[in-house]
């Protein structure tokens, strides 16, 4: 028998030499162009577009240049320090080898951003630019929405008897993002101080990053909270894992936003309400949801909010059982209110009517923006009954609160 050497040698290199297909037959033109423009098998133009985008100072001086965005050198500095972390998640270091009984190693993720200081500076405004230019899967959300979120989880592994409920709601939420954009970070509920540090530290432990908006410096964060011994590692958490940066600025972009514009609209109705839609459209920007406000142990839910601005319905803030203490709590909180549908006042709605009058005298003290739909003009809300005469204080402050110059919050 006659051995052919070929053969042999050809069985003796493929034992060590195993040829990339891709060497052999040729790709598709079409497919080879897509691998130089980084679109692939799996992936559409627009996933490719997300491989490409600019660094976040060319977005920001791009969108500057359409008119979209004003320049503004506060927030220029700010840029730096959120291309460090998209620069980082677009190009990783390469994982080391893995073999055949090595558990996978989780890769080194970039520090996190704490963007903290006041109202109006554009702090959300660059974390939606940032947003924009990631390559990854990211959540943008409301902090408190967030935790409203887990705390729903928590509650719910909690009665299946899931041992170890929030390292499960990590990982179920970190499998969908590596990215956690959140906005306005502030921890006023002790259910919430209790669980934010376990639920943090364990995102932090699988490669999670996480960046965050506040009006309030770390170590403010839970002030003068019940057991706050308790939380004080969350804030070292925050000192060690992210980057903590101050956002001081001169300007406030949401100054003067209202200016000019009506807040006041009678009657209530179809037309107020189509104005009012497109007044609450420039704040919000399409942007809000629920939020739950902790009073003493109780929760006062604004059915519409979105940073610091909440838009409700008379008989969500007067129809309920809320006294004082609630509407102090709501006025100290907001930076403005738009409420909606307020009726005639008479014997007949008296206790509404009077939680009204309370609502408006917190609203009014705390300095907190006013935008109202309601039956008719101040002085003729509430003609008759008990209440009537005291009533026209709150009809002045109504009166008030319409003009240009009202309000000593700036949104």
């Amino acid at each position: 028998m006659t051995l052919d050497h070929n053969a042999v040698n050809l069985c003796i290199v493929s034992k060590r030499y195993r040829p990339d297909p891709r060497a052999l037959y040729p790709l598709p033109k079409l497919y080879a162009r897509g691998v130089k423009t980084g679109i692939g098998p799996g992936m559409t133009n627009s996933t490719a577009k997300r491989t490409q985008m600019p660094n976040l100072i060319d977005a920001y001086h791009e969108k500057v240049s359409e008119g979209v965005l004003k320049s503004d050198p506060v927030q220029m500095e700010m840029l730096p320090h959120f291309e460090r972390i998209r620069a980082a998640l677009a190009n990783p270091a390469p994982q080391p080898k893995r073999g055949w009984f090595r558990k996978a190693v989780v890769q080194d993720a970039p520090k996190g951003l704490y963007l903290w200081g006041g109202v109006g500076r554009g702090k959300s405004m660059l974390m939606d630019l940032f947003v924009e230019q990631l390559n990854v899967p990211a959540k943008r959300v409301h902090f408190h929405a967030f935790m409203q979120e887990v705390q729903t989880k928590l509650h719910k592994l909690r009665a299946d008897n899931v041992t170890e409920p929030l390292i499960k709601i990590a990982e179920d939420v970190a499998a969908e993002s590596k990215v956690f954009a959140f906005d306005e970070m502030q921890i006023t509920d002790i259910a919430d101080a209790m669980v934010v540090g376990q639920l943090f530290d364990k995102l932090f432990e699988v490669g999670c990053v996480v960046v965050t908006t506040s009006n309030r410096v770390p170590k403010d964060l839970y002030k003068d909270g019940l057991n706050r011994q308790l939380f004080l590692p969350f804030i070292d958490l925050i000192q060690d894992r992210m980057d903590v940066v101050e956002m001081t600025s001169d300007t406030d972009h949401r100054q003067g936003r209202l200016e000019g514009q009506q807040v006041y609209f009678a009657p209530a109705g179809p037309e107020a309400t189509q104005q009012i839609n497109a007044l609450w459209s420039d704040l919000a920007k399409g942007d809000d949801a629920s939020f739950d406000l902790h009073v003493k142990g109780r929760v006062l839910t604004l059915p519409r909010y979105h940073n610091g601005m909440a838009r409700c319905t008379f008989y969500d803030l007067c129809g309920a059982m809320l006294g004082p203490a609630d509407y102090l709590a709501l006025a100290d909180h907001l930076l403005l209110l738009v409420l909606e549908d307020i009726p005639n006042l008479s014997r007949n709605n008296f206790n509404e009517a009077k939680r009204f009058v309370t609502l408006i005298d917190a609203l009014y003290e705390s300095g907190t923006k006013l935008i109202v739909s309601a039956a008719d003009e101040p002085e003729m809300l509430y003609l008759e009954g008990r209440g009537s005469f005291e009533f026209e204080r709150t009809a002045s402050r109504l009166r008030e609160m319409q003009s240009a110059s009202w309000g000593m919050k700036d949104l």
